[in-house]
């Protein structure tokens, strides 16, 4: 072993630069900050998006959509999870409050029944809303809607 065969363990010798090491280095004098300006000076951030004074991209863009704010949302049900109920429980009439009991909705939601699946016996349901498929599939089996 001599001198001009040592080398450093792999990964102690990290490959940065070091800056505000003098002139020597490459990087002194104004350690890669520039002259002058905000960014040069110590404590400075820059704003998320900030793209050196140019316009920013959220800015360039459009806004885009609309929010309608008299929008009113429905949990949607389908008649396949009534008959699951119905079946599982032995239920023969379904409202909000038994939906909300079996965790199939929130106390605050409305629900609207919709026309997946079939049913095989005849249940009364009573929601705030329903599709054209799922009354006349209620209906058909001799079960009633009711709307809330």
């Amino acid at each position: 072993m001599k001198l001009n065969n040592l080398k450093p363990a792999e990964g102690s010798v990290k490959n940065r630069k070091r800056i505000g090491r003098g002139e020597g280095s490459g990087h002194g004098g104004t350690s890669t900050r520039g002259h002058k300006g905000a960014g040069q000076r110590s404590g400075t951030k820059r704003k998320i998006g900030f793209e050196g004074g140019q316009m920013p991209l959220q800015r360039r863009l459009p806004k885009f959509g609309f929010k309608n704010i008299n929008r009113v949302e429905y949990k949607g049900i389908n008649l396949d999870t009534l008959q699951y109920l119905a079946e599982k429980h032995n239920l023969s009439e379904i409202t909000h409050a038994t939906l909300v009991e079996y965790g199939i909705c929130a106390k605050k939601e409305l629900v609207k029944i919709l026309g997946r699946g079939e049913l095989k016996g005849k249940i009364n349901v009573a929601a705030h809303g329903f599709s054209e498929a799922a009354k006349a599939a209620i209906e058909k089996n001799g079960g009633s809607v009711t709307t809330l």
